[in-house]
């Protein structure tokens, strides 16, 4: 099996002073749309955050937090927690997606999976650490890089394949500003409308 974790972060995965998985794309929060992308391809999906868990209760995820001496260190705290998390559930490895990249391709998964030692998206050229698969065996390796100080996602997956997805448009791409948020809305409502 493999298991699925929205990185979320929390506490600083902000637009106008709103945490970002939980920004409205048309009538629903951000992670919701990344949730039903991801959520079908994998056996169990959990949201890595740092914020009150209750308020992300209307997603119906497990919230895991990162270990309490990790908070603040980025996506990589979230992915360890997730391992120990995906791990607990006998999961072979976890695929990870930022909480704010919408349109996720739909066979993300099985393209990851096809390299079970590791694998990042590829789009346009441009890689996208946040999209990848961590194998769970490799958990204690990464706990350790992280521990001597690595912080990079880049540099963690140091020896994953890179997988190349279709662009333009790219469907790693991420909403960082109001108008990448008025033009994921712009692109939901012609995707809704063919």
């Amino acid at each position: 099996m493999i298991a699925g974790l929205i990185l979320a972060g929390g506490q600083g995965r902000r637009m106008g002073g709103l945490e970002k998985a939980l920004l409205d794309l048309g009538g629903r929060p951000l992670a919701a749309h990344v949730a039903a992308r991801l959520g079908p391809q994998v056996g169990a999906l959990a949201l890595s955050a740092n914020g009150p868990a209750a308020g992300y209760a209307g997603l119906g995820l497990p919230v895991l937090p990162d270990a309490p001496e990790a908070r603040g260190e980025g996506p990589l705290a979230g992915v360890l927690a997730g391992l120990v998390w995906a791990e607990g559930l006998g999961a072979e490895a976890l695929v990870t997606v930022a909480c704010d990249t919408p349109f996720l391709p739909e066979d993300l998964v099985a393209r990851l999976a096809r390299h079970p030692g590791g694998a990042y998206a590829r789009a346009g050229g441009r890689d996208h650490p946040t999209a990848a698969l961590w194998p769970c065996a490799a958990r204690g390796a990464l706990a350790a890089r992280f521990a001597g100080g690595e912080r990079r996602m880049r540099a963690a997956l140091a020896g994953a394949q890179p997988v190349e997805f279709a662009a333009p448009p790219d469907p790693f791409a991420n909403l960082n500003t109001p108008e990448d948020l008025a033009a994921a809305e712009a692109r939901l409502a012609a995707e809704g409308a063919r």
